[in-house]
């Protein structure tokens, strides 16, 4: 529905591996604590050339937003019953952000209708592979 971009607050060995490609957002969502939102269950894999000091692969970490859209975000959870979820990170102008999306989960009808149509593809693919044989 709405996208912003957030900055994050990261430690060095995690900006590292964002260099290297070792970021997993899969499960991943925005949750708010006190007036701060936090991007929880993101895997950002340890550095393998860190020292001792590494961090720890799913640990809280800050987003940096503007209070109005803070107040926005906070606002559209609490009454329309939206999540918010990252779709992807990124560098830009040497600093990591987040793009965040406001979205509305699936009902259970309509995951059961991508379910079947889902199936009935996979069916002709198969029919369309034994019919090459």
């Amino acid at each position: 529905m709405d996208t912003y971009e957030a900055g994050i607050e990261l430690r060095g060995s995690e900006v590292k591996s964002l260099r290297d490609h070792q970021v997993q957002l899969k499960d991943s969502y925005i949750s708010f604590v006190g007036s701060e939102a936090f991007l929880q269950n993101a895997h950002i894999a340890e550095y393998k050339n860190s020292s001792y000091n590494n961090h720890a692969p799913e640990r809280l970490r800050k987003l940096l937003l503007h209070r109005g859209e803070l107040e926005d975000i906070f606002a559209a959870l609490r009454e329309k019953g939206l999540t918010c979820v990252p779709l992807k990170m990124y560098f830009k102008e040497g600093r990591v952000k987040v793009e965040i999306a406001l979205v509305k989960g699936k009902k259970q009808h309509d995951k059961r209708e991508a379910i079947k149509k889902r199936d009935v593809s996979n069916e002709l693919k198969k029919s369309l592979r034994r019919s090459r044989r």
